[in-house]
């Protein structure tokens, strides 16, 4: 209970508003005291004991609806505001009013009722006080595992929306024939790795551009449906010779494809010829590199530039064959397996 300050208007005994006594009520018994000190209150005070009973019944149903004798220690407070005596309680301060008194009341006979409710000792029976700790403890523990589980269904709830996201992302970024990684992802992947590799020069980058040869005719002479497996096989192919999870195959759109590897001349030469040889030389592929003697001024446009340089340079040539550009030698020239020069390339 606390100690509230009485004040009274000059001239009369009219009392602005008083605390008389404050209570949390944890448990069903804290509620029938508070009752039980409502009606004591009015009978010390002179007030309408059948009106008062008839609304202490309403306002006990109205705290328990509000969580009292639930174990959660419910603020509640009975107050004297001039000749009307109400209840306040929660956090949205709900108020009841309890009875109102038909004459002032005298300053001193409402500072001995808050003197009787502070003396009372029926709050502090120790019965009572092991039961309240226990019910406390009790509505604790089923908060706590209420949490719990409201926080597993917010994980679970998260994860689902992560994976849906990367499903959309997955989708967003996928060639829906081939299964490939589409243009968009291209330019994302490839631009990361770009980045990354002229920053560290501590791994070379190669860019293969390879195009169908001839699909347009293959198409038109087969069929669309025909044309849709061929593309699909070329596909296929790409992924056969890529490393998974380290490497990345891409379609354009149309009979164009790339793949970005994580390696060198070398490697990607091989990659090629492997390509090359799978689709029975119908292909024609440009290659380029970044490695730890690539200019510091390269872009990342004129890196994809030099790719496409090699692969027109590739079907210049008469088709069906890989172009290397800017290879470190003073040459470029068809893809052969093992290469030639050290670094990978060479005529």
């Amino acid at each position: 209970m606390h100690n509230a300050r009485l004040a009274k208007k000059p001239g009369t005994d009219i009392l602005e508003p008083v605390e008389l006594l404050k209570q949390n009520l944890a448990i069903e018994p804290d509620l029938q005291n508070f009752i039980g000190f409502v009606l004591a209150s009015v009978n010390k005070l002179g007030g309408n004991a059948f009106a008062a009973s008839i609304a202490s019944l309403d306002l006990m149903q109205r705290l328990r609806n509000a969580g009292a004798g639930t174990g959660y220690p419910l603020p509640v407070t009975l107050q004297l505001h001039g000749q009307q005596l109400s209840a306040k309680w929660g956090e949205r301060a709900e108020r009841a009013k309890i009875v109102a008194f038909d004459q002032p009341l005298p300053a001193e006979a409402v500072a001995q009722l808050r003197r009787q409710l502070t003396q009372s000792t029926a709050a502090a029976d120790p019965a009572i006080l092991l039961q309240r700790n226990a019910e406390m403890a009790r509505h604790l523990d089923e908060t706590r595992a209420r949490t719990e589980k409201e926080l597993e269904s917010m994980q679970q709830a998260l994860e689902r929306r992560q994976r849906e996201l990367r499903e959309s992302v997955r989708q967003a970024e996928t060639d829906p024939l081939t299964g490939l990684l589409n243009r968009r992802a291209f330019d994302e992947k490839l631009g990361v790795a770009f980045r990354h590799t002229m920053r560290q020069r501590n791994e070379p980058l190669t860019l293969i551009m390879l195009d169908l040869d001839y699909f347009k005719d293959i198409n038109d002479q087969h069929g669309h449906q025909f044309g849709d497996a061929y593309l699909n096989k070329a596909a296929h192919t790409l992924c056969s010779v890529i490393r998974q999870d380290v490497d990345f195959a891409f379609r354009f759109g149309g009979d164009e494809f790339a793949m970005v590897i994580f390696a060198d001349y070398p490697l990607a030469c091989d990659k090629a010829r492997q390509v090359l040889r799978m689709m029975e030389n119908k292909i024609s592929i440009g290659i380029t590199a970044v490695n730890a003697d690539t200019p510091d001024s390269l872009t990342l446009e004129e890196f994809i530039h030099h790719a496409d340089t090699a692969l027109y340079e590739a079907k210049r040539r008469g088709r069906g064959r890989a172009v290397v550009d800017l290879c470190p030698s003073p040459h470029s020239g068809d893809c052969v397996f093992p290469c030639p020069k050290s670094a990978g390339c060479g005529d």
